[in-house]
């Protein structure tokens, strides 16, 4: 009788990867272009944190290494021992068979140089919004900047906060600021608690668990910052394994991608100071926004990666 093929957690069949025999691969290097080949042949997406099969393999292969991702160049010709080996065909093969986000495997992503904690209970970051705050927040910014003094920046929201990284990355850049930071998720809640306990910002940064503004009161505040669910139907039906492996919740915007963000765009008045804003990514709607929203003037704001993907509305404009 034939031997079953192994599948994944879905049913699908699992593929077969080429064997590696002792001293075959040797350095970094090595079993980084293995992973490469690797991930090529099985057509994994690539969109949470790394961008190509290649820095996704050297991110592996550095988190497991316990090096930094900067340091990779220095050490790619160092060679791996046995046991660190088997470790990194571990990973390759895990993020192969499994198709689980690279961050997943590790529990760690980068955003703008400094880690987080990530697992399942969180969607993996990779918000254009830090960027944004570096280029649009603060005094001779590249593009003009929409708040001049990052230090008269008081009280900052984060809408939907998952792990808590666009908070602590808030909280880092506007230093005299408390933050605010809400999500739905219980689980999410904990895995941001357990970032901003890690950064030493229990003091400036409170969690809230609830739907959007409905634990906050009446408060209100200079800046809010939102990476809410923005996924339609559509898209819903067609992301990819490794985005089936996060919180659905994370991604859901309703039929048209917009419900989330109507219920923001509605709300952020009554709890937006006079010369306050509201700045919120969207993804690829841009279209399905300016048409929902004619009569607001939303500045669309592109980064090195994207363009028109996140909008940036004052106060006085949302009425």
């Amino acid at each position: 009788m034939a031997k079953p093929a192994k599948t994944t957690g879905r049913g699908r069949a699992a593929p077969d990867l080429a064997k590696v025999g002792p001293g075959e691969l040797v350095t970094l290097l090595d079993f980084v272009r293995y992973a490469v080949s690797r991930f090529v042949e099985a057509k994994l997406a690539f969109a949470h944190g790394t961008t190509d099969p290649v820095a996704e393999a050297a991110f592996l292969v550095c988190e497991a290494l316990h090096l930094n991702p900067d340091q990779f160049e220095i050490f790619a010709n160092a060679r791996v021992t046995t046991a660190e080996g088997k470790t990194l065909l571990d990973l390759i093969h895990q993020r192969v068979t499994t198709r689980k986000p690279a961050a997943y495997l590790v529990n760690k992503i980068y955003m703008r140089g400094l880690p987080f904690y990530v697992d399942e209970r969180v969607i993996v970051p990779r918000s254009f919004i830090g960027e944004l705050l570096e280029s649009h927040f603060g005094a001779g910014g590249e593009a003009g900047s929409l708040i001049d003094d990052p230090t008269a920046v008081e009280r900052v929201l984060d809408l939907c906060t998952g792990s808590g990284c666009l908070a602590i990355l808030a909280a880092h850049h506007f230093p005299n600021a408390t933050v605010d930071a809400v999500d739905i998720s219980k689980g999410a809640l904990e895995v941001a608690a357990r970032n901003v306990d890690e950064y030493g910002l229990e003091e400036r940064i409170s969690l809230y668990h609830g739907d959007l503004f409905a634990p906050l009161g009446g408060k209100r505040y200079d800046l809010i910052i939102t990476n809410p669910p923005y996924v339609d139907a559509e898209g819903m039906a067609a992301l990819p394994p490794e985005c089936r492996a996060e919180p659905k919740l994370a991604f859901d915007g309703g039929a048209d991608g917009l419900d989330v963000v109507r219920r923001i765009l509605r709300d952020a008045p009554d709890h937006l100071t006079a010369d306050g804003g509201l700045i919120c990514e969207i993804g690829r709607g841009r279209e399905l926004v300016d048409e929902a929203f004619p009569e607001l003037p939303l500045l669309w704001l592109d980064t090195e990666d994207s363009e028109g993907e996140v909008f940036w509305i004052a106060a006085a404009d949302l009425g």
